[in-house]
């Protein structure tokens, strides 16, 4: 029997903190971040909390059989720029397509709000969530190493034309080097 997957938007109570919490566990787990990572996502979520515009703005949690295991928030960055941040899929998720549908959450709302593009800072370790983003159709428009969360890094941007661009075939996702 298939686990039975959802995706809402955040405002239960309890949603904000198990953000900050889920990357802050994942990240020292997976990659041996230090409490930076935490902080700055208690930045994020706090500033969404206070700050976010519903019309421009918006934020999702990931279930599996009732229990969060996912997230992602998009913000704007300017009047015609959208920005996605904090997507997660704790590994107790994984393997169900939710990190894919979490994307495309943002980038349907993206385009509805008439954004016409968006970007994403991601860096390189992160492996799974760049494949997502390659396959939706961003590209690589920037690398710089630098060093946070107590780890020498290279931060990654990524850019989607919202009026142009539209996901790759699975088929030619592959064709493009992607593993």
């Amino acid at each position: 029997m298939a686990a039975r997957s959802s995706i809402r938007p955040l405002g239960c109570p309890g949603d904000l903190g198990w953000v900050v919490m889920a990357h802050g566990e994942v990240y020292a787990d997976e990659f041996g971040w230090n409490a930076e990572m935490e902080e700055l996502v208690a930045r994020i979520v706090t500033d969404y909390a206070e700050r976010h515009d519903p019309l421009r703005e918006a934020a999702w949690i990931a279930e599996l059989e009732g229990d969060r295991v996912g997230c992602v928030f998009l913000v704007q960055q300017d009047a015609s720029t959208a920005q996605l941040r904090l997507l997660l899929v704790h590994p107790s998720g994984r393997g169900g397509g939710l990190g894919r549908a979490l994307v495309d959450e943002c980038v349907g709302f993206a385009r509805r709000a008439g954004y016409r593009r968006m970007v994403l800072w991601t860096n390189h370790p992160l492996v799974a969530a760049r494949e997502i983003y390659l396959a939706t159709g961003f590209r690589l428009t920037n690398e710089a190493p630098h060093h946070s969360f107590g780890v020498d890094l290279v931060g990654q941007t990524y850019e989607l034309d919202l009026m142009t661009d539209r996901p790759r075939s699975a088929s030619s996702h592959r064709a493009a080097g992607s593993r």
